[in-house]
């Protein structure tokens, strides 16, 4: 494996028209020579981004993306290309790979849909979470390891019971060194932090990783934090679900679902 950049900015570098590589900052929270999915996420609408700025405007924006993680995601360079599968004037499915040494590590598929003026009716019985700064900072880093836990600011509530938590997620770093991204990209990769925040059982117990990721979207969030309000439920026979609802700083955007795989660590 090619050791990690080191950037004091960025989760990832620019190595090629389609190829990115890791900086020390999206190291794993299970594995640190793993990367953490959280920014890898943002990076493939990063790149989705891109896929559609090269073409004419549709008029269409991002209302679903689901991700498969179909092994082990290297701390290495990865390429990423990202194709149209169901073209549409109003709706359209694209689909993302993300490849490390020739493998695909991550499959992603994205709806888009046609943006239309509905202000009129817009409404959502979910409540806002309260604003960050009514929230405790929280060290996360103090029960999960990793580059990219130590990157972020978190603010974190913890319900009464185990598996309930609500937290605001932040970052100084941008997903691509020298390069914008879109507030949705920069929102999408703090989500996948949602089932680290709350926590069912001990880390140094059990594991329990994700192998998806699906995110829906009524609203496109804006920035810079992204709110979680998260529940935990482990099933009886190895596994579990991470399901969140997702906020900005005006309010719900959307839901996160994460199907977990429950293991016991032998030196638990």
């Amino acid at each position: 494996m090619t050791a990690p950049a080191v950037s004091p900015d960025s989760y990832y570098q620019r190595t090629g028209e389609h190829r990115y590589k890791p900086t020390a900052h999206a190291g794993g929270a299970w594995n640190t020579e793993e990367q953490h999915f959280s920014p890898l996420a943002g990076l493939v609408v990063h790149a989705v981004d891109r896929f559609l700025a090269e073409r004419p405007a549709t008029g269409l924006a991002l209302a679903r993306i689901s991700y498969d993680i179909l092994g082990r995601i290297a701390l290495d360079e990865c390429e990423i290309t990202v194709e149209s599968i169901r073209p549409g004037r109003t709706v359209e499915l694209l689909e993302a790979v993300v490849v490390i040494g020739d493998r695909p590590v991550v499959r992603a598929r994205a709806w888009l849909l046609a943006v239309l003026d509905t202000a009129a009716v817009e409404d959502s019985p979910v409540e806002r979470l309260a604003p960050p700064e009514d929230f405790a900072p929280w060290a996360m880093g103090d029960l999960w390891d990793g580059g990219y836990i130590s990157s972020i600011e978190v603010r974190h509530r913890e319900a009464a019971r185990a598996g309930r938590a609500t937290a605001w997620i932040s970052t100084g770093l941008g997903l691509v060194a020298g390069e914008p991204s879109s507030p949705l990209a920069s929102f999408v990769a703090l989500v996948d932090t949602a089932n680290g925040i709350a926590v069912q059982q001990q880390p140094t117990a059990w594991m329990y990783p994700n192998t998806d990721l699906t995110i829906h979207l009524h609203r496109s969030p804006e920035g810079p934090w992204t709110g979680l309000d998260t529940t935990v439920s482990f099933g009886p026979t190895g596994h579990g679900l991470t399901s969140t609802v997702l906020h900005d700083s005006t309010g719900p955007v959307g839901h996160a679902s994460q199907i977990l795989t429950v293991r016991p660590l032998a030196n638990g």
